[in-house]
């Protein structure tokens, strides 16, 4: 599913126009960059929480050459999904083992 195709889903399921959900939706991303970049977390309880993390500098290996080389350390996004869309994506197996 691409932005298009949420867009077209959440004015469906909200009653509202394509212009009005793409705009929310719009704004909603917006928010969550500009919180992370910031350094602080979105937690939308259920679904998951956005924060941002370090990553320590290392060696990698350029791998057309074998050639060794320093990647420095770094800020990257990180999604962390919540229990409820866990148990979404992936029902726990032991409640269908259960007779």
């Amino acid at each position: 599913m691409n932005k298009s195709e949420l867009v077209e889903v959440a004015a469906q399921e909200a009653g509202i126009t394509k212009a009005a959900a793409d705009k929310a939706l719009s704004a909603i991303i917006g928010a969550v960059v500009k919180t992370v970049a910031a350094g602080e977390s979105v937690t939308l309880v259920g679904f998951g929480t956005f924060k941002s993390a370090q990553r320590a500098a290392r060696t990698g290996k350029n791998p057309k050459t074998g050639a060794t080389l320093k990647i420095p350390a770094t800020t990257v996004p990180k999604f962390t999904a919540g229990s409820a869309f866990k148990a979404a994506v992936a029902p726990k197996k032991s409640a269908a083992k259960k007779k």
